[in-house]
């Protein structure tokens, strides 16, 4: 997809930003978040005794009150700021998705197959069920299903990929998407959806910040810092009678204000991780964007931080794909040359992969160079699902290659019997995680090529990784058990489902939750649609069917199996920041309530100044200090809200130790050696 590439602090994101966060003042907005609406609360009854100490009420002085009220509204605003800043990237992700939605007149079919009459109607005209007629050159109305012709699509304004692709009528590469182009040839579509309903349409609606809804993790974390926030609440409550009011107090030395209560409050509050916690999810939100990948929901990127078991499908994610001819194995009696010479002619009018790197290896090994069927007189057998055979019928001579078992079924059908070395041979190749094609030359069974399927480099590694996170990998592929084990040994995943149907599938993923684990799998076919409607973190590809992208919970634009990998990454990536962040803010609150209460209290209790380690200037001064420190953090923290913390593949127990060490301690110090330096700074440019 062509986006533009948006900079943290992006100047066209910075303006909007700034906006929003006053915008954001709105009091329906605030209580969204019952922390920050404290801060909110607090704001106003501060900037209320400003008013009424301005007028010659109350005993405080009206530039203390002013300084507490405008650094509490700028920590409210700091907090709208950072979440209008992330739903700011979302914002220009859906304007550039918008774009691609343009006017289309389509060709309406007045009965559902080519060749017939069409009439001309608007895009914004079409319904669900109705039959479009797209040729060369026409642009894709609206999502839909191909029931007649094959064409070459673009598919650029969707995938950003340059690369056209192939869609046609059946099989699980059937649907296509509104706003991509028809290349060559013509396709009748019956459209699939209602207007507003399109895949764009969605798009857009996922990739709205407004749109997303807290996730289970996050309203419970959200509940705690209410807790926190109403132990503290009760706490000031409570200091009301021995200060203001005390007579005791006032005897000693000078009484705490209200102003101070509400300041030293908004400071003890988890206002940290309060003002940055809705920013964090929508940030991640927009890394999965980035990624190409459209999530339905908050749910589903936290759930991918949070799975435990990835189902893979062998074929273009853990392997290439393409399997390769590797080496020879002649029958007994038959010498390798003439094996290689059989499989070759038999591979000629072969346009599959396994058939051209037949070819090429003959060549490599023997110098065979390739031989034009129309000049040997020859008529090529294509591969079918019925006979799992293909070859070639040359010079009375007729050559098959194909499936062990169907050779033999082949053979014996002529009345000879098929010879054990070869079924030794088979089975060999089997074990190795390899393919056996077994070539026969009339009655006389020549010997097996092996066909290996070539795992990616580095998927082991990356196997390793998810392990050391707790993440096991289970291996999803229709080869038999032999071939299945020997890959996933080579692979490294933990497990494996061979010869898997789509009920198998199914089956596996119930069988895993009801363990309590959460599953992730990816899909594209109409059979994958069951298994993917019930995976935790489902992965529809865009290439994949309708029935596939509608029962996941996220789209691949890219289509690309092996991106399962990178979300769960990036979930997890979301719930380390949270969990980073969320002990910086806890450990920052205990620090602030020893650094800044002796200090804040000492002239009306003077037995706490044993307490006053910081020696701070004055109980104004610490106030003040904390007040902007607490606004401060806010910002200095904004940019690793959205950005993340760097992921590491560790085991939970190991990235909570990392968390206490750094973002623990981190909390700890931060403040005694921030509030120290702002007050510092206060005292000397005379501002207290």
């Amino acid at each position: 997809m062509s986006r533009k590439s948006l900079t943290l602090f992006d100047s066209a994101l910075i303006g909007p930003a700034i906006i929003d966060a006053f915008k954001k003042l709105d009091p329906r907005i605030q209580w969204r978040s019952p922390v920050m609406f404290v801060v909110y609360i607090s704001s106003i009854i501060t900037t209320l005794l400003f008013m009424q100490s301005a007028t010659g009420g109350g005993e405080e002085s009206p530039a203390f009150i002013l300084t507490i009220a405008v650094w509490l509204w700028f920590t409210v605003l700091f907090a709208n700021f950072a979440e209008a800043l992330a739903e700011g990237r979302s914002k220009a992700q859906a304007a550039s998705l918008r774009a691609l939605k343009q006017t289309v007149t389509a060709k309406k079919l007045d009965a559902p197959r080519y060749g017939g009459s069409w009439t001309s109607t608007p895009a914004t005209g079409l319904r669900k069920g109705d039959a479009v007629l797209v040729e060369a050159g026409d642009v894709i109305p609206a999502d839909g299903e191909v029931i007649e012709g094959v064409a070459s699509v673009d598919e650029s304004a969707i995938t950003g990929e340059s690369a056209p692709v192939i869609r046609e009528s059946g099989g699980d590469f059937s649907a296509v998407t509104g706003g991509t182009r028809v290349l060559s040839d013509w396709l009748v579509v019956r459209i699939s959806v209602n207007p507003g309903e399109a895949f764009i349409d969605r798009m857009i609606s996922m990739v709205e910040a407004a749109k997303r809804q807290k996730t289970p993790n996050e309203v419970a974390l959200n509940i705690l810092l209410i807790a926190l926030t109403i132990i503290f609440l009760l706490v000031t409550v409570t200091l009301l009678p021995f200060s203001l009011f005390s007579v005791e107090a006032a005897q000693v030395g000078k009484p705490v204000t209200i102003t101070i209560l509400i300041a030293l409050l908004v400071c003890l509050i988890p206002t940290t991780i309060g003002g940055l916690l809705s920013a964090i999810g929508v940030a991640g939100m927009s890394r999965m964007m980035q990624a190409n990948v459209i999530a339905t929901s908050g749910r589903a990127v936290e759930a991918a931080g949070d799975v435990d078991v990835l189902l893979l499908d062998k074929t273009g994610t853990i392997t290439l794909g393409n399997r390769q001819a590797a080496t020879f194995v002649p029958a007994p009696g038959v010498t390798e040359e003439q094996l290689v010479d059989a499989a070759q002619l038999a591979s000629l009018a072969d346009e599959t992969p396994e058939g051209r790197s037949i070819v090429v290896l003959a060549k490599q090994r023997f110098n065979i160079r390739g031989r034009e069927i129309a000049s040997l007189n020859a008529t090529f057998v294509p591969f079918s699902a019925q006979t799992r055979m293909s070859g070639v019928d040359v010079g009375g001579r007729a050559i098959r290659k194909g499936a062990a078992d169907s050779i033999k079924k082949y053979v014996e059908l002529l009345g000879h019997p098929f010879p054990s070395e070869v079924t030794r041979a088979v089975g060999d190749i089997a074990r190795r995680g390899s393919t056996p094609l077994v070539v026969v030359d009339d009655d006389c069974v020549m010997g097996v090529v092996e066909l290996k399927d070539i795992v990616k480099g580095g998927i082991k590694e990356r196997f390793a990784e998810l392990r050391r996170m707790g993440i096991k990998t289970v291996m999803i592929t229709g080869d038999n058990r032999l071939t299945a084990a020997a890959i996933a040994a080579e692979a490294g995943v933990d497990d494996f489902l061979a010869e898997a149907t789509p009920e198998d599938k199914l089956k596996l993923i119930r069988t895993y939750q009801t363990e309590g684990r959460l599953v992730a799998m990816t899909g594209d076919g109409t059979n994958d649609a069951p298994a993917l409607a019930q995976a935790d973190v489902a992965v529809a590809m865009n290439s994949g069917t309708q029935a596939a992208k509608e029962a996941g919970n996220m789209v691949d634009l890219d289509s690309n199996p092996t991106k399962l990998l990178e979300i769960v990454e990036i979930g997890k990536q979301m719930l380390m920041t949270r969990g980073a962040l969320s002990t910086f803010s806890i450990a920052n609150d205990a620090a602030k309530y020893f650094a800044i209460i002796p200090a804040a209290f000492v002239t009306t209790y003077p037995q706490l100044a044993a307490l006053d380690v910081m020696r701070l200037a004055s109980p104004s001064s610490a106030i003040i200090s904390a007040v902007i420190f607490n606004a401060l953090i806010i910002v200095i923290l904004i940019p690793l809200a959205l950005k993340g913390v760097k992921y590491r593949a560790v085991g939970a127990a190991l990235l909570l130790r990392r968390n206490l060490l750094i973002y623990g301690l981190g909390g700890i110090l931060v403040p005694f050696a921030g509030i120290k330096v702002i007050d510092m700074a206060l005292t000397a440019l005379h501002l207290v």
